[in-house]
């Protein structure tokens, strides 16, 4: 992962958002992601089961770290170049009940 990787941010100044929206995302090791929401709601993605897995599929490319570690937000969904991304309706939902949400 990029050890220049920070917190990134969806500037919406003055709209009211769902909840569900990812506000920021910040990747972390063992392909873990810390997301906060549009209403401050926060926890950890476990991206591992799915990258790592026997049948990723185009996650596969995140196996590079250095690319894992471009995660950004983009119109409230957590995002990497070349336009893979997580339902951030679905990461909400886990991440309220269970405060992680962890993919295979």
């Amino acid at each position: 992962m990029s050890a220049t990787s920070g917190t990134t941010q969806n500037c919406t100044a003055g709209l009211a958002l769902p909840p569900w929206r990812v506000a920021t995302v910040r990747p972390a090791a063992g392909y873990t992601l810390h997301v906060t929401f549009a209403d401050g709601t926060s926890g950890k993605v476990l991206c591992a089961g799915l990258i790592g897995g026997p049948r990723p599929g185009v996650f596969a490319e995140l196996r590079d770290t250095d690319l894992f570690g471009q995660v950004f937000v983009d119109h409230g969904a957590v995002t990497w170049p070349g336009g893979l991304d997580l339902a951030p309706d679905a990461m909400y939902d886990a991440i309220a009940a269970r405060g992680v949400w962890q993919l295979t």
